[in-house]
């Protein structure tokens, strides 16, 4: 082959290299930052999703948790039970009135959730003492006073300490004891459950797809966004109220 003719061959491969090290350089990484950007918006959209779908069922051992049958007097010495709010969505709380930390906190969020659904006849709220030895009706009615508290369907609700007991950790799994060494001489975890008008517990979904199960209520709603830059969860306890009432 003429010398001439290798000579131009090679200056077409290196050409040809200069191009692609070029095309490499300039839109590679671009190609790969549209693609990890389509990732995030994928992500995104699968989250906002999950968020927007209806709320969860909350199981154990492959069953639906159901409210357990309960009866307590309430406020006004009247007797309640898990039927009388068949047919209504209400939020579960254990509190005692001598709490001197989170309590006084979870009671005005409660007293939120009264304004916010006011209107409506299908909401209620059932608060059960973890210290019935003092908070007696007469009791109860004075710390409903204490706080406005005007909804008819929220009861204060009082018994015997192992029935009340027995329902918060084993009905709902939810932490009431009493502990010498805790603020007020009980130890509670401070959650509120939801549960639906058929009374099946019920809440959403977190990120990956799981029930939250609880929502917290020991964060006043007026502080805005949590740590993670989330709404607070009694903003998603509303909006979750609605999503039920809505069914």
């Amino acid at each position: 082959m003429p010398t001439g003719a290798k000579n131009k061959r090679k200056y077409n491969y290196i050409w040809v290299s200069l191009v692609i090290l070029i095309f490499g350089i300039i839109f590679v990484p671009k190609i790969v930052n549209r693609l990890k950007s389509d990732a995030v918006v994928k992500n995104d959209r699968m989250a906002n999703a999950m968020v927007e779908k209806e709320l969860a069922f909350i199981f154990n051992e492959g069953k639906r948790r159901k409210v357990p049958e309960f009866s307590f007097f309430n406020q006004d010495s009247v007797l309640i039970s898990n039927k009388d709010y068949l047919g209504k969505v209400y939020v579960v709380e254990f509190f005692f009135t001598t709490c001197p930390t989170i309590c006084p906190i979870m009671t005005k969020n409660l007293v939120e959730l009264q304004h916010t659904f006011s209107d409506e006849e299908d909401f209620g709220i059932a608060s059960f003492t973890i210290n019935p030895r003092y908070d007696t009706p007469k009791v109860l009615e004075e710390y409903a006073e204490k706080y406005d508290i005007e909804a008819k369907d929220w009861h204060f609700l009082t018994g015997e300490r192992d029935k009340i007991y027995q329902l918060a950790n084993v009905g709902f799994y939810m932490v009431a004891n009493e502990d010498e060494d805790a603020p007020g001489g009980f130890e509670h975890s401070g959650l509120f459950a939801l549960v639906d008008k058929e009374g099946y517990l019920r809440s959403r979904m977190d990120e990956y797809g799981n029930p939250i199960i609880y929502y917290r209520g020991t964060i006043p709603e007026e502080e805005g966004v949590n740590d993670h830059g989330e709404p607070q969860q009694i903003t998603m306890l509303k909006e979750d109220i609605k999503k039920l009432l809505a069914e």
